[in-house]
């Protein structure tokens, strides 16, 4: 059976399945803990329940930003692919002739 893993966020102990290693999920703690302490600093009189909810909406911004330019990568990617191809294509055409 694995054993769980305690972790601090937020003045709240969570005991979670480990996701990767130990390391990793301290990592993740000190991510979460880091955005609600930004937050917390930018409000007054916000509950915990408040700062969490902005919180995890700031992260989901964050990996939908990522997704989107990964998202553009790739598709510049497969347009210098295909022009690259393109080109090669042509040279190879004009070669044989």
């Amino acid at each position: 059976m694995t054993k769980s893993i305690e972790v601090d966020v937020y003045g709240q102990k969570l005991a979670l399945r480990p996701i990767e290693d130990e390391g990793y999920v301290q990592e993740l703690a000190r991510y979460v803990e880091g955005q609600m302490q930004t937050i917390a600093q930018g409000t007054t009189r916000s509950t915990p329940i408040k700062v969490a909810i902005l919180a995890a909406m700031n992260i989901a911004d964050q990996l939908f930003r990522q997704e989107r330019r990964r998202q553009a990568g790739e598709a510049e990617i497969e347009r210098r692919a295909e022009g690259l191809l393109e080109c090669i294509e042509s040279r190879i055409g004009t070669d044989h002739l």
